[in-house]
């Protein structure tokens, strides 16, 4: 129970004689209560209101770490896409830990199981595959950014080669691979396989590669993956 002091405005002697005059100067009493006698039941729920608070009357120190709670806070943004963003709300880290994640894309490796022609060839020739025509798990070809080529030449003999040349979107033409024999006819040591990366641009649509070679000894180009976006 609250406990209310209640201090006079004036006050008369023990002889002093009371006239309408002097209890008008007495004022009004003041109350007022005592430290610490007003406990949670004195107060009713609806008591205090906005409007009775202070501004800055109420300090951290004064707020319970247990009483502050997800479901008080209710401008804060709890969505992975992002759709409500706000300039006065905040987000809460998972949330901004999902955007993040699925708006950054990271390059994937897509092993290649087909294309608009086989992917493995063994003879001389200009071979032209779609983009769009590419097979793989979970392969998307609108993705694709780069091209992964095994290419395998064996010249043998000394003034003989095998060179493949990619053909860019806008003509030049340019080789990715050569191997030249080198040394004596005897010699069988210049065979080689080489695993090239080339660039493609998402707008690209086909993928122009092609084998010569001045010995039938052995050469080949397979196309055995892509690089996309993910």
């Amino acid at each position: 129970m609250a406990t209310i002091t209640i201090t006079p405005g004036n006050s008369f002697t023990p002889t002093e004689t009371v006239t309408s005059t002097k209890l008008n100067d007495l004022g009004s009493p003041t109350a007022a209560l005592a430290a610490g006698s007003i406990g949670t039941a004195d107060i009713a729920d609806d008591a205090i209101t906005p409007a009775l608070i202070a501004d800055n009357a109420v300090t951290t120190p004064a707020i319970l770490d247990a009483n502050v709670t997800f479901a008080k806070l209710t401008d804060v943004i709890d969505d992975d896409t992002m759709a409500t963003a706000s300039a006065t709300k905040l987000a809460t880290s998972e949330s901004i830990k999902a955007y993040v994640d699925n708006s950054t894309s990271r390059p994937s490796y897509v092993k290649l199981t087909g294309g608009t022609i086989a992917l493995y060839h063994t003879s001389d020739g200009t071979y032209t595959w779609n983009k769009s025509d590419f097979t793989g798990t979970n392969i998307d070809t609108s993705s694709i950014t780069g091209l992964w080529v095994l290419c395998f030449g064996s010249s043998r003999f000394n003034g003989n080669f095998t060179q493949v040349n990619y053909t860019f979107p806008d003509g030049t033409i340019e080789p990715i691979f050569r191997t030249d024999a080198t040394g004596t006819p005897e010699d069988h040591t210049t065979g080689n396989t080489v695993l090239t990366f080339i660039p493609v641009g998402t707008d690209q649509t086909q993928i122009v590669l092609t084998l010569s070679s001045s010995t039938s000894y052995g050469r080949a180009i397979t196309l055995v993956g892509v690089q996309q976006f993910v």
